[in-house]
C-alpha cells in the first residue's frame, strides 16, 4: 500500500493502520452518531415545548372559562341590584291600589293609565325572572317570608299561615331577593 493511502492514528501509543476510506466511513460514523443525538436532543426540546405550549393554551383557556363565568356573575348580580332598587316603585303602586277608596276617586283615565304602566313593570320584572312573594292563606316559609307579627286565631287551619302581607317579596329563581312581611297566624291549643 502506498503511504498516501493510509493514515497512522495514534491511540495511547497503539498505532493503528487505516485506509484513508475506511477512515472517511468512520468520520462519517460519528458525524451520523453526533447528527442522532442532536436530532434526539431537539426532539426533547421540542417536545418540552410542546408541551408547554400545550399547558399554556390550556391555562389560557380555563382563564377565559373563569373571566366568563366572573362576567356573567357580575353582570346578575347587577340585574339583581338594579331591580332591588326598584322594590319601593313597586310598593308604592301597592300602596296606591291598597287604599280602595281613595284610588276610586281618581279619575278613571288616570287610574287605568297607571294601573296599565304597573302591568308594565311587572311585565319587565317577569322577564328577568323576578316573582311576587307572600300571599294571603299561604303556608309561612322563614326563606320567603320574613314574620313581623303572630297573630293567635282559632282556627287551626290558620296556624303558620300568611294572615297579612305588609310588604310583597321578591325572588328569582331560588334566590330570595327580598323576603316578603307578613303577619302569620298562630294557633293555641285551648287549656294551653
Amino acid at each position: 500500500m502506498k503511504k498516501d493511502n493510509h493514515k497512522k492514528q495514534e491511540h495511547e501509543d497503539v498505532y493503528i493502520d487505516i485506509d484513508e476510506g475506511e477512515s472517511e466511513l468512520l468520520g462519517s460514523k460519528n458525524k451520523l452518531k453526533k447528527l442522532r443525538e442532536e436530532l434526539k436532543e431537539s426532539n426533547k426540546k421540542a417536545q418540552e415545548y410542546l408541551t408547554g405550549w400545550q399547558k399554556e393554551r390550556a391555562d389560557f383557556v380555563n382563564y377565559k372559562s373563569e373571566e366568563e363565568k366572573k362576567r356573567s356573575e357580575r353582570i346578575k348580580a347587577l340585574k339583581e341590584d338594579l331591580l332591588i332598587n326598584f322594590f319601593p316603585v313597586l310598593d308604592s303602586f301597592d300602596m296606591a291600589f291598597h287604599n280602595k277608596e281613595s284610588w276610586e276617586k281618581v279619575d278613571k283615565a288616570w287610574r287605568i293609565g297607571v294601573e296599565y304602566i304597573y302591568q308594565q313593570f311587572m311585565k319587565v320584572m317577569e322577564e328577568y325572572g323576578v316573582e311576587t312573594i307572600g300571599t294571603l292563606g299561604e303556608e309561612f316559609n322563614p326563606l320567603y317570608h320574613d314574620p313581623v307579627e303572630h297573630i293567635p286565631v282559632e282556627n287551626e287551619s290558620e296556624d303558620h299561615t300568611i294572615l297579612t302581607v305588609i310588604q310583597k317579596g321578591y325572588r328569582s329563581g331560588d334566590a330570595v331577593l327580598r323576603p316578603a312581611k307578613v303577619k302569620v297566624g298562630n294557633y293555641l291549643k285551648e287549656g294551653k
